[in-house]
């Protein structure tokens, strides 16, 4: 999505250590229109999956989810990391590495939301090391569902995601793929 690498490229930081700060953007800042336009796009390349929900990550994963499941009128599902009080019952329960925060979180899901036998469409912010979004599909696995694609905002496929997720055999959708953040610049695939 050009505008998408446009605004990156204007507005995004690159912090090293592979992290690219787009809060302007996405991550504390939400463009909506730009957001929403993400969102008709992932939509768009999974109208024919036969989507009934949506799993994403707290936080910065409920806003492109949240515009996905408004394209596709779909509910939207987030794992928590912290279990409020009001989560009782049956939970799924995976744990995932923070990129951001260099820790583990846990990721938990009630499982009234995952009913078994759903189409369940991945959309997270980011693609990087693939970790959060395997504990997402072992979510979806666990809850007896089917995982039918993995869509994200922004990969940066040097980081070795993508072959991560392969092997579930799913498309896997990225908006703006950067192959390289090396010496400070940001670079794109083709």
């Amino acid at each position: 999505m050009q505008e998408l690498k446009d605004r990156i490229l204007a507005e995004g930081q690159n912090l090293g250590d592979g992290i690219l700060k787009i809060d302007s953007i996405l991550n504390h800042q939400i463009d909506a229109g730009l957001i929403a336009r993400c969102g008709q796009e992932i939509a768009r390349q999974f109208r024919d999956a036969g989507v009934d929900r949506i799993l994403t990550a707290e936080v910065s994963g409920i806003v492109p989810a949240l515009a996905t499941g408004m394209a596709l009128s779909v509910p939207v599902v987030y794992a928590r990391k912290v279990k409020p009080i009001t989560m009782y019952g049956p939970v799924f329960l995976e744990t995932a590495p923070s990129h951001t925060k260099g820790v583990d979180v846990n990721l938990l899901v009630a499982a009234e939301f995952m009913p078994s036998g759903q189409r369940i469409l991945i959309v997270d912010d980011f693609l990087a090391s693939g970790r959060t979004i395997r504990s997402l599909v072992r979510i979806i696995h666990g809850a007896k569902s089917t995982c039918v694609g993995i869509a994200c905002v922004v990969e940066k496929n040097f980081e070795g995601g993508r072959a991560l997720l392969e092997h579930y055999g799913v498309p896997i959708c990225s908006l703006a793929t950067i192959t390289s953040m090396d010496n400070g610049q940001i670079t794109f695939a083709e």
